[in-house]
């Protein structure tokens, strides 16, 4: 079930608003220019598989998805367990291009730090959560994560994170706390 968190920055202990009702996480973030979809794709792939495979398994729908969403180049969030190799996505970044988040199987919940607000997501497999480019944001995996999720961009330069080095994203509670 996907939820929805809304934090006022000066509590990052304590969500303001908990939203699990579809259609009120999607006009929520449509509100701040977020789009949020939940769509079956019946993909059975899961996190942790090599990447080669699950990037032929996923074929069909990441063509798709780039071609609906006019994306232009994507990154292969693959996680089962804690990687010592792999970026930290917990940081808060941004990008300078639109993103789309697409959970393949798995989840992982995206902080997104909107105005005065940040707008905490956990995404789960078929969750599709479209964030404007220059958003600050961080993706959090949790202790133990276990996450297959496409992360697609409208440029090639749009894929470069860059960090912002504001450490309150790890602040906020995580998804083993909500």
């Amino acid at each position: 079930m996907s939820i929805l968190s809304v934090f006022h920055p000066s509590s990052p202990e304590l969500p303001n608003k908990v939203l699990t009702h579809h259609d009120d996480i999607v006009a929520t973030l449509a509100e701040q220019g977020v789009r949020f979809v939940h769509a079956g794709h019946g993909l059975r792939v899961r996190p942790g598989t090599a990447e080669g495979e699950a990037l032929d398994a996923c074929r069909e729908h990441l063509d798709q998805l780039m071609t609906a969403h006019g994306c232009k180049a994507f990154v292969l969030l693959n996680r089962d367990g804690e990687d010592p190799a792999q970026v930290d996505v917990r940081d808060e970044h941004v990008h300078d291009a639109e993103e789309v988040f697409a959970v393949v199987s798995g989840r992982a919940q995206v902080g997104l730090r909107l105005g005065d607000r940040v707008y905490s997501v956990l995404c789960e497999k078929g969750d599709r959560l479209v964030v404007p480019a220059g958003t600050r944001r961080w993706v959090e995996l949790g202790d133990t994560p276990f996450c297959l999720a496409l992360r697609l961009y409208g440029s090639e330069q749009g894929v470069q994170a860059r960090f912002t080095g504001d450490v309150t994203a790890r602040a906020f509670l995580g998804i083993d706390e909500l």
